[in-house]
């Protein structure tokens, strides 16, 4: 009798985990479904409106509170995204996951360095023109087009997937772990700042960077974790 009970708990237990997963899949193709038509819409609003009464509002908060201090801060967030920084942090992952024998990591993080290619298309399409003064104070000068973000893509792309693996693969020390997923979380969020702070980007630039770096990342972490099921 008690075998018979625990096999009924047992079947019951994994019903209710397939439909708690059926549940989350759905979930999930509403949420890159409204995240997709979000940038889509976005990108017609940037094209039409290069310069919005939102972007404008939001720089000046951000760019209110302007010191040296908070400069080189800044300065030090958005470093990790500019040549050679971000070529030096995809490089320097991929070597220390190939040295530790995690060879299908590697090869992931260093496809993250696509970030710059899928940026320059986005931005070239879009054709916007960066923020200019007296609109904004521009403490750091800038090339190519505005927007999205190639930053804030990248950091999510390359910080993001970084923090992915680091709760996927159990076998690295808990502290690494810990460490690593902190400072890329930190980064991702205080970048978006970073940008729109030394001038070189609005806030609808960042946000765009936000949603198609979200977009990649999916991609990224479906192939990830489908080839690894297989």
């Amino acid at each position: 009798m008690v075998n018979n009970f625990l096999t009924r708990l047992d079947g019951a237990i994994d019903r209710l985990l397939g439909k708690y997963q059926k549940y989350h899949k759905h979930v999930l193709k509403y949420v890159l479904g409204i995240i997709a038509l979000g940038f889509i819409a976005l990108t017609v609003l940037v094209m039409v409106f290069p310069h919005s009464f939102i972007d404008l509002e939001f720089s000046e908060e951000v760019q209110e509170h302007q010191n040296p201090v908070l400069d080189i801060l800044m300065k030090a967030v958005s470093w990790f995204g500019y040549f050679p920084g971000s070529a030096i942090s995809v490089v320097s992952a991929v070597i220390l996951f190939l040295v530790f024998k995690y060879r299908r990591e590697a090869l992931f993080v260093l496809l993250t360095a696509t970030a710059g290619l899928i940026s320059t298309l986005a931005k070239v399409l879009v054709n916007r023109p960066r923020p200019t003064e007296p609109l904004v104070h521009i403490v750091q000068k800038v090339s190519q087009q505005s927007f999205p973000s190639g930053h804030v893509l990248f950091y999510i792309m390359f910080f993001g997937f970084l923090t992915v693996l680091m709760y996927d693969i159990k076998t690295i020390p808990h502290f690494v772990r810990v460490t690593v997923s902190a400072i890329s979380m930190l980064l991702i969020f205080t970048v978006p700042f970073s940008r729109i702070y030394l001038g070189a980007h609005w806030f609808t630039d960042v946000l765009g960077g936000f949603l198609l770096g979200m977009l990649c990342l999916y991609v990224f972490c479906y192939f990830y974790f489908a080839k690894k099921t297989k």
